[in-house]
């Protein structure tokens, strides 16, 4: 059997990582003997004509797409372009969204023949399995499927207990290269489930209350392997990483014992940090923290179950500023009982947490499918002004409460953005005089090449006029670039001290690469490593 796994389109915006939940699914896959691709949108440009050819040339039995609420429109997209070239090839999607609006996803998407429901490692391979047996989709475990007219539900499959049993990522099938071009960060998990109620959020709905934790030695292996990618971050993508104690220490006293030097992060909460576990953190190579403050109001904080206080914030900044350790701090604004005072309140106290030495940064709520936030709506004062799932990003209202309107939450959000984009326009006159900081330029350097580098990636513009013939005349490194640079401005509208840095700094990482064979020289990018 061949599977045939897709990512997405997800904005650069985001900054996306590698598919790790694809990853977990294609070594489930091929450690029960299935060929596996994964065709990753979010970094190569999506046509029709692009996903025909791979369906002709792998001839897949099943296509699997992930989607998470934002990305769901694009998922449903490619489900109907597969449908279109080949009726007979089996759609299946999984992820939090369609885990937790199945019927209401296979009424709307016709094209679609099998919801997976939470984790799908185990429920993926028996669907696999059961196309070869005889096709009882009722035998399988956490499937939504349609029969005819109908849609059926095997309901949820329990979780998976025993975390060391299931296969490494299979990140050979993921085009790594293209991330660490765009200078994104990798991610590994080291736990699956969350012991918190926040009524926001959909992970302890797809992943359990119950924190299933890995062997710390098994996880400090694939860190190591991670670390030797070169990749200038590794991301913890826990849901909650200092949980618990024990497991937290046990990974990082395993990093400091085997003197691997590497930088990491991941996210806390600021009741389960100490100077302790800080301080061990910062030792095992994290820089960075990040926690979900999301309101300074203590009703709302309530409301939310958020279970923390303003006090416990400030007291996680200061001990993570004794460490050494970056804090960053994120706020939801529009919560259930989101007044102009709370608004104030929470604004004034980022200022507060800014002057400390946190990074703070804002979101506005989205009411997933799947939180109680949007199934209890009415009851928590919340007006949920549209169900378009492109929508669903964070970054402009969706909601109103009594008191705030969609344009007073905009309003503050666009107003941080401006203050950002203003210190992006200091920072780059300071670099000019040479008066920024190695951190500051650094920062600014690696946007703008993130920035370009992406806009030639989607444009498959290395693809399209990165090859031509050098009549045998041998060429030197910096002679075959720069004719790649002079190709590349003749053909866009960047400029050409930007395309030359830009690549320059790619190709030094190892992230483009070009070969002279038989008078063609033909530049690429280093999409597998």
């Amino acid at each position: 059997m061949r599977v045939l796994l897709i990512n997405p389109y997800y904005p650069i915006s985001e900054t996306p990582s590698p598919p790790l939940g694809l990853a977990y699914l294609g070594a489930a896959l091929e450690a029960a003997g299935v060929e596996v691709r994964l065709l990753d949108l979010v970094v190569f440009p999506y046509s029709k004509k692009m996903l025909e050819s791979v369906l002709h040339s792998f001839s897949p039995h099943f296509v699997g797409v992930t989607a998470v609420t934002m990305t769901f429109d694009y998922a449903a997209k490619v489900i109907k372009d597969v449908k279109s070239i080949d009726p007979l090839i089996w759609t299946i999607m999984g992820g939090p969204h369609v885990s937790f609006c199945a019927q209401e996803t296979m009424r709307a998407l016709p094209q679609l023949d099998f919801i997976c429901l939470g984790e799908g490692e185990e429920t993926v391979v028996q669907l696999v399995r059961e196309a070869q047996d005889g096709c009882q989709w009722n035998n399988v475990k956490g499937l939504v499927y349609r029969q005819g007219h109908e849609i059926h539900s095997t309901g949820p499959r329990d979780a998976i207990t025993d975390m060391d049993a299931i296969p490494l990522p299979a990140r050979s099938l993921i085009p790594l290269g293209r991330y660490r071009a765009l200078h994104m960060p990798v991610s590994m998990t080291t736990s699956r489930g969350c012991p918190f109620q926040c009524i926001f959020c959909v992970g302890r709905q797809m992943l359990g209350p119950r924190v299933r934790y890995r062997n710390s030695s098994k996880v400090v292996d694939e860190l190591e392997y991670l670390n030797g990618l070169a990749f200038h971050q590794i991301n913890i993508a826990d849901d909650l990483f200092t949980a618990n104690k024990r497991h937290c220490l046990a990974v990082c006293d395993e990093i400091i014992a085997r003197k691997i030097e590497t930088r990491w992060a991941c996210f806390g909460r600021v009741d389960t940090v100490t100077p302790e576990i800080l301080e061990r953190m910062k030792a095992a190579g994290c820089d960075a923290v990040g926690f979900g403050v999301e309101s300074a109001n203590a009703a709302i904080l309530r409301t939310i179950k958020k279970g923390i206080t303003v006090e416990q914030v400030l007291g996680a900044v200061a001990m993570c500023s004794d460490a050494g350790i970056t804090p960053h701090a994120s706020f939801i604004l529009g919560l259930p009982g989101e007044t102009p005072q709370t608004l104030r309140e929470t604004t004034d106290f980022v200022k507060q947490l800014k002057d400390k030495g946190a990074l703070c940064g804002f979101h506005l709520l989205a009411p997933f499918p799947g939180t109680e936030v949007r199934e209890e709506h009415d009851r928590l004062g919340i007006k949920i002004l549209t169900s378009d799932w492109s929508q669903y990003h964070a970054n402009r209202a969706i909601v109103e409460t009594p008191a705030v309107t969609r344009e007073m939450l905009d309003q503050i959000v666009i107003e941080w953005e401006e203050e950002f984009d203003e210190r992006l326009g200091e920072i780059k006159r300071l670099r000019g005089t040479g008066d920024a900081t190695e951190a500051e330029a650094s920062l600014l350097t690696n946007l703008e090449h993130t920035v370009l580098i992406y806009d030639l990636m989607m444009g498959h513009v290395i693809e399209e006029h990165g090859s031509w013939h050098n009549d045998g005349v041998p060429v030197s490194g910096p002679d075959v670039l720069e004719t790649l640079v002079d190709r590349i401005v003749n053909t866009t509208q960047h400029r050409h001290a930007d395309v030359a840095s830009s690549l320059a700094s790619a190709t030094a990482r190892g992230s483009l690469l070009y070969e002279e064979k038989q008078g063609q020289v033909r530049w690429k990018w280093a999409d597998y490593i």
